[in-house]
């Protein structure tokens, strides 16, 4: 109990005092996560809207793979991904193995199917009558889907938060495609995990604490939209 204390203690001392290797690692997490949401909400979340307007044979089928993916491991992406940015891989003369772009790519790959099938389950929620009374007033299919958009917004962002959500607290894809290298491609979860593997465990719970904080903080925006959806 007393070195668990005395951990938890060490830890606020150590994120109060600005620890510059421990505020990079932050630093480096938020910055992938952030840049890997992104990409993947500029692809998924027009997607999720194509795939949930239009009708098209296999359709169900799609939807069903997407959601399935939804539940893929990040090791099996972390692997897969390796597989063609190694040295001996199809893409591996873009030296891009154990760099921050890898750990994005392997990062978007990881979330795309989740905020897709997301928007989808969305947009699937509006009334189909704003779509048929925006038509019947005359816009075009660019302005109803921007009616159903204003109308699945909530649905969307939640979307987005979800996404960003799993990686921010992901591990597989950053330490097989990132490589845990200090001041580079070292995150909070793969430098939890090395402290751990040292014995050091003051890092780790400074890091914890920081990575439960930003897990409670999304959890919150995440149930307010829920509620506002609510309503």
């Amino acid at each position: 109990m007393h070195f668990l204390l005395d951990s938890f203690l060490s830890a606020i001392l150590m994120l109060w005092s600005l620890d510059p290797e421990l505020y990079f690692i932050i630093y480096v997490s938020l910055k992938i996560s952030l840049t890997s949401t992104v990409l993947s909400s500029l692809i998924g979340v027009p997607l999720g809207f194509v795939i949930s307007l239009r009708q098209f044979h296999g359709k169900t089928a799609l939807i069903t793979v997407l959601n399935s993916l939804m539940a893929l491991p990040t090791v099996v992406v972390g692997l897969t991904v390796y597989a063609f940015i190694s040295r001996k891989g199809l893409l591996g003369m873009l030296d891009l193995l154990y760099t921050q772009t890898a750990m994005v790519i392997g990062q978007v790959i990881l979330i795309l199917p989740i905020i897709t099938s997301l928007t989808i389950a969305a947009v699937r929620r509006v009334d189909d009558q704003f779509r048929k009374t925006a038509l019947t007033l005359g816009a075009g299919p660019v302005d109803a889907a921007m009616v159903i958009f204003r109308e699945a917004r909530h649905g969307v962002m939640a979307a987005v938060i979800a996404g960003f959500g799993r990686v921010i607290a992901e591990i597989g894809v950053s330490m097989m495609l990132g490589g845990n290298a200090k001041w580079y491609t070292r995150t909070m979860t793969t430098a939890m995990a090395l402290e751990y593997d040292k014995g050091e465990f003051v890092m780790a719970v400074a890091l914890g604490i920081v990575l439960l904080a930003l897990s409670l903080g999304i959890n919150m925006i995440f149930h307010r939209v829920q509620r506002r959806l609510a309503k």
